[in-house]
């Protein structure tokens, strides 16, 4: 942005981020930057790359679109750094929320296409899941308090066969921390910042490996963990070595279960009554088996928050389980109890995101083949999804005949889209217009392909020792 450039002027600012997107495009920027304007100003749902060539937004040939994707060249560092510094979404109390959760691109019929995974997908039946291969996508952003559907996408990296997910996800989590702090959202003396996540991470791991940022690690578990409770005051005259750990906690037997520290009722439109019970410096006990294989000395005894959340009633289930959270904070008060489950309700706005990309946008509808493209892809609608998140104070409400009115400040990201056209027609347009050019000649008639593509396995490359002795085996 000018310097002269008031901050407070929605339009400046969205003008000033697609100035910078076009900046990080280094190789074919121009193809790249219309590829993304027609994601924004097609009518309905993006159903394939060939009907965004047909955009009036899309001044190229589709010959350009596909050029750019395979061939084209995007600085995702500058990007992310770009990302950081745009205005963030907070809390009452002026903390800021991460949510971080896969997604997965589903390509079961792309033999040719490597770094394939397995990706749990769950079916229509209740409790039955599929493993399907595709590209999973870590993706962090940043949360808005109340019900809505808007949030801000600040980091996307794909999963490879040789990655450690929980190391992969620390990675990312530090990064976007770090971006954060350097464009001044974060400072000392600030409400430290909130990571939620759901189960399928390594919770209390990630707690210790984020331990020097300034974060708060909230993640639901599993309900047939268990956990350790402090470990009793030595009494005096007690022999020989002392305890470790204190007794069991059960998730799943509540005769286990000591007293809660706190336990709070909350009345709620959507759940009912909301009941939370916590619990203070539980742990789980470590062995040296998986991710704690290497660990030097002795294994840590990582203390938090536990939360038993119970609601009367969901959307369609009227017997509901409880639900299990862990807190990476110890000494937790009955306010911070209630602030921690709001926040992971939260949450699940980050779905609404991914059915946005998936169902409008048409993230996961190219079948493209090799990775470094879909990574381009992917990065093109995290951009126009930010764009509509800038021009949302700026859009009108485009409803249709059998639609509610909406009021401005609670347009849906599909709304925005609607009328993003005539705010491309103001805003700044970064991109030269299309060199006059003539078809290639394509592959002579009647020829066939010499160097067909090769296929690739699907699945992890490389296995961890789950234990010592399978290590001492494989070695020798």
């Amino acid at each position: 942005m000018l310097p002269d450039t008031p901050v407070s002027d929605p339009a400046a600012v969205l003008a000033g981020f697609r100035r910078d997107f076009y900046q990080c495009l280094v190789r074919r920027a121009d193809a790249l930057f219309e590829l993304a304007d027609a994601v924004l100003c097609t009518d309905g749902p993006v159903h394939s790359l060939v009907d965004l060539s047909l955009a009036a937004e899309h001044r190229r040939g589709h010959g350009a679109l596909y050029d750019g994707l395979n061939s084209g060249r995007l600085d995702i560092g500058r990007l992310r750094t770009t990302l950081a510094g745009l205005p963030l979404p907070r809390t009452a109390d002026g903390r800021i929320v991460l949510a971080v959760d896969v997604s997965n691109w589903l390509r079961p019929d792309a033999a040719t296409s490597p770094d394939r995974l397995f990706c749990h997908v769950y079916g229509r039946a209740k409790g039955q899941a599929q493993m399907i291969p595709g590209w999973p996508y870590s993706i962090v952003a940043a949360l808005e308090s109340g019900r809505t559907s808007w949030t801000a996408i600040l980091h996307a990296v794909r999963l490879g066969p040789t990655d450690d997910a929980t190391a992969v996800t620390a990675g990312q989590l530090r990064d976007v921390v770090n971006r954060l702090i350097a464009a001044g959202h974060w400072r000392d003396g600030d409400p430290e910042i909130l990571i939620v996540a759901d189960t399928g991470y390594d919770i209390t791991r990630l707690a210790y490996v984020l331990d020097d940022l300034p974060v708060l690690l909230l993640g639901r578990i599993r309900t047939d963990r268990v956990l350790r409770l402090p470990k009793p005051p030595r009494l005096p005259g007690a022999t020989g070595r002392p305890p470790k750990h204190g007794p069991e906690f059960r998730l799943d037997t509540p005769f286990t279960w000591p007293a809660p520290q706190h336990h709070t009722t909350t009345q709620t439109t959507r759940y009912g009554t909301t009941r939370a019970a916590s619990w203070d410096r539980l742990h789980p006990r470590l062995t040296r088996r998986t991710c704690w294989i290497d660990h030097h000395g002795d294994l840590p005894v990582i203390e938090g928050t536990l939360i038993r959340l119970q609601v009367d009633h969901l959307p369609g289930d009227r017997d509901p389980k409880p639900v299990w959270l862990w807190c990476s904070a110890v000494g937790a008060t009955a306010t911070d109890v209630n602030r921690w489950w709001r926040a992971f309700l939260r949450r699940f706005d980050l779905e609404h995101t991914f059915r946005l990309f998936k169902q409008t946008l048409g993230w996961t509808r190219p079948k493209i083949r090799t990775p470094d493209a879909a990574d381009r892809w992917t990065w093109l609608i995290i951009a126009a999804h930010t764009q509509l998140r800038l021009a949302r104070p700026l859009a009108a409400d485009l409803r249709r005949p059998w639609e509610r009115p909406t009021a401005p400040g609670r347009l849906t990201p599909a709304r925005v889209r609607r009328g993003f056209r005539n705010l491309r027609a103001k805003s700044a347009l970064p991109a030269s217009a299309p060199k006059p050019a003539r078809p290639g000649p394509g592959r002579p008639p009647g020829s066939t392909n010499h160097r067909p593509a090769p296929h690739h396995d699907v699945g992890k490359t490389v296995k961890r020792d789950l234990t010592i002795t399978a290590r001492k085996r494989r070695t020798g």
